[in-house]
């Protein structure tokens, strides 16, 4: 298993790259791995991901890819490209989707002699509550069909999924111990939930199974960023 700072992944969820100097440079050593998401990858492009690798970050790009098969295993392979340590698409585009991108990855990262991101596949939105969940007409509950794509992800050769704490225990139990799972809604105690549902303390969601967590707000709005970040380290080697 990795270390610790390796396994928190601090989502890097601003638009600027002032925000992310400050930030990073706030945090320092005790975290190594970030999530690139939509906001910032869209705001400044390479920018970021040049600047992280610059300084021995890990990067999680986290853009979610949803198309046809052909369109999302070439956008793997772009992304592949870009030198990260690991990418996304949604488990929804189904299982033909996600072999053609694992296929991809693989013959690119082999092709150019470069390490091979992790690809995971994004299950249920962690926002996603039983009141939005029944406006889209879902038969099966949430952690049965956060089950059924983890199995499906597996099969097609992805790496792991994204998914809530809440769901960790039974993927963990469906897709074994070598399957990623990574979590976002993790929530220190007494931390606001803001837009989050299905949510777990940082030592909770490790118990349960998870593997790498994603946390945003409770760091980067933080009074003290490092000094959160940290408190967070500790209850994981407590875990």
């Amino acid at each position: 298993m990795e270390q610790n700072n390796k396994r928190l992944i601090v989502a890097l969820d601003v638009d600027t790259m002032d925000e992310v100097r400050q930030l990073v440079e706030t945090l320092g050593d005790a975290v190594s791995h970030y999530k690139v998401g939509m906001q910032l990858f869209y705001s400044v492009g390479m920018e970021c991901l040049t600047y992280l690798r610059e300084r021995r970050k890990d990067v999680f790009l986290d853009l979610k890819m949803h198309d046809i098969p052909n369109t999302v295993a070439q956008g793997a392979a772009s992304l592949t490209r870009l030198g990260v340590a690991m990418i996304n698409v949604q488990a929804s585009g189904g299982l033909a989707m996600m072999r053609a991108a694992a296929e991809k990855v693989t013959e690119t990262a082999s092709a150019l002699n470069i390490p091979r991101p992790k690809l995971i596949a994004v299950t249920v939105l962690t926002s996603m509550d039983n009141t939005e969940w029944t406006l889209l007409r879902n038969v099966a509950s949430i952690p049965d069909q956060v089950v059924h794509l983890a199995k499906l992800a597996k099969e097609a050769g992805l790496d792991g999924v994204v998914a809530s704490p809440q769901e960790a225990e039974l993927i963990r139990k469906a897709c074994g111990d070598d399957f990623a799972i990574v979590t976002p809604g993790v929530r220190p105690l007494g931390a606001a939930l803001n837009d989050q549902s299905r949510v777990a303390t940082p030592a909770d969601a490790l118990k349960a199974g998870a593997h790498y967590l994603v946390v945003g707000r409770p760091i980067t709005k933080a009074q003290d960023p490092r000094a959160a970040a940290l408190a967070i380290l500790d209850e994981m080697r407590k875990a």
